[in-house]
């Protein structure tokens, strides 16, 4: 199993949300395959951009080493257009970003952890867990 990390999990992670934490560090000694995906990488990065924050950069950094940043490749694009365009016929509003990462996770069999999970429930197909609530 391969889990993919939404933004609002890394923000919880941040701030020391104990469920986070621990369902983090119960996968990393489960030897499970975490990844980042690169929109969501960008999403933390530009906000220690926008008000810097060391200490929490430096946590996010310890936190991203144990894990893989992934990009999208251009089969994801083509993948994310079609689900855009069944969210749209059924007018389910759902963010640009939010689409890309629910595609790299349906195209590669990621198990998607956020606490959004109403963002991504008519995703069809989507494996969706949420660490801050257990």
């Amino acid at each position: 199993m391969v889990y993919a990390f939404d933004t609002n999990v890394i923000v919880h992670y941040l701030h020391n949300n104990p469920s986070v934490s621990a369902n983090f560090h119960r996968a990393v000694m489960d030897n499970y395959k975490i990844v980042v995906p690169k929109m969501v990488d960008y999403e933390i990065r530009r906000g220690f951009v926008i008000k810097p924050n060391p200490r929490r950069e430096a946590e996010y950094n310890a936190l991203v080493s144990e894990c893989d940043i992934v990009d999208i490749v251009t089969s994801t694009w083509d993948y994310a257009m079609h689900v855009y365009a069944g969210h749209y016929r059924d007018r389910h509003t759902v963010g640009e970003i939010d689409i890309l990462i629910a595609s790299l996770c349906l195209q590669n069999n990621y198990v998607l952890v956020t606490n959004n999970t109403n963002d991504f429930a008519n995703v069809d197909g989507l494996a969706i867990v949420d660490w801050s609530q257990e």
